[in-house]
């Protein structure tokens, strides 16, 4: 098990952290709070109403599918929404809207993923402030994600997602997954937990406010090359996500039976060896947001699974966002 699949099982454990871990955890917390405060007080409004989903825990709380929901849900209410991503993954150092001919590699993994899922806008920029500016050539709201830190922008409506788990260990990083204290809740517009519906609803509170849920289900496995392959049964499940164990889990409650398993860092590129350990295993199957790195790495003829995704929140919910935001 590599370092980052330690820590990762380690945050979402229930086992105390490591001395050295907790003795870190308040300097960070420190340095990190005042980072906060000094956004907090410069901020800017910007040339449109923003949305903001985010999440208080280090990744794995399914922002990604939970923005390509709500942006293709406010297309329908009349919006023209334009996505607003940091471009993790990519070295891209300039604002910019994803071309369709742009690699993962340079504009980010998600970035080139909600660009090629949505069929919206999408602007990829580390500084988010001059992305904002860029959006109003577009569009007529932003959806701006992993956006709850970043305070420096106003925005209409404060989405935070928590997955089903809950906080892992309860530890700030890097002795836990936690960003933020859980009372950071408090500047939320809506709390919003994510994952399986059965353990959505099984989840345990964390404020006093009324948390939604938004559930996520498989959909399907389709080949990310195109071929005439027959379905299997059987998968080697490989990805590079935050939190790989739903990835897994998500493959185990659709039936299919994973002969192997192997994880990746978080926005991890590919290299031409690792592709070629993985070729060397039967039906690889991977997240959407792995096979926009891989495909171009990819033999044509050989299959590459990808595991479809569908979500969709309770009742209420999305009524409820809209009543945060200015007509269409």
């Amino acid at each position: 098990m590599g370092l980052y699949s330690r820590i990762e099982k380690l945050w979402w454990s229930q086992h105390t952290p490591p001395l050295l871990l907790r003795i870190i955890e308040p300097v960070y917390s420190f340095i990190s709070d005042k980072h906060l405060q000094q956004r907090a007080k410069k901020q800017i409004q910007p040339p449109l109403p923003v949305i903001s989903v985010g999440n208080i825990t280090a990744g794995g709380s399914g922002k990604t599918p939970f923005v390509l929901w709500l942006a293709k849900a406010l297309q329908q209410q009349g919006y023209k929404p334009v996505i607003l991503c940091r471009g993790d993954g990519g070295s891209n150092s300039i604002p910019q809207f994803v071309d369709p001919d742009q690699p993962a590699s340079l504009v980010g993994d998600e970035a080139r993923m909600l660009a090629d899922l949505s069929g919206l806008p999408v602007i990829t920029a580390s500084d988010r402030i001059a992305g904002c500016m860029l959006a109003a050539e577009r569009g007529n709201i932003i959806i701006f994600d992993d956006g709850f830190q970043y305070r420096h922008l106003q925005r209409v409506c404060d989405i935070v997602l928590v997955p089903a788990e809950g906080t892992g260990n309860g530890h700030r990083i890097p002795a836990g997954p936690l960003r933020e204290p859980v009372k950071a809740l408090d500047r939320a517009d809506l709390i919003v937990r994510t994952g399986l519906m059965d353990a959505v609803k099984q989840s345990n509170l964390l404020s006093n406010k009324h948390e939604w849920g938004w559930f996520s289900q498989p959909d399907g496995l389709i080949d990310a090359m195109g071929s005439s392959s027959d379905l299997p049964e059987h998968v080697y499940a490989a990805t590079a996500i935050a939190r790989p164990g739903r990835f897994f889990e998500s493959l185990e409650s659709f039936g299919l039976n994973i002969t192997g398993k192997r994880s990746f860092p978080d926005h991890h590129q590919f290299t031409r060896q690792e592709v070629d350990q993985l070729l060397a295993q039967q039906n690889v199957v991977v997240t959407a947001k792995d096979a926009v790195k891989l495909i171009d790495l990819w033999p044509k003829e050989r299959p590459l699974w990808l595991l479809k995704l569908k979500g969709d929140g309770e009742p209420g919910l999305l009524e409820t966002i809209l009543k945060h935001l200015p007509k269409a």
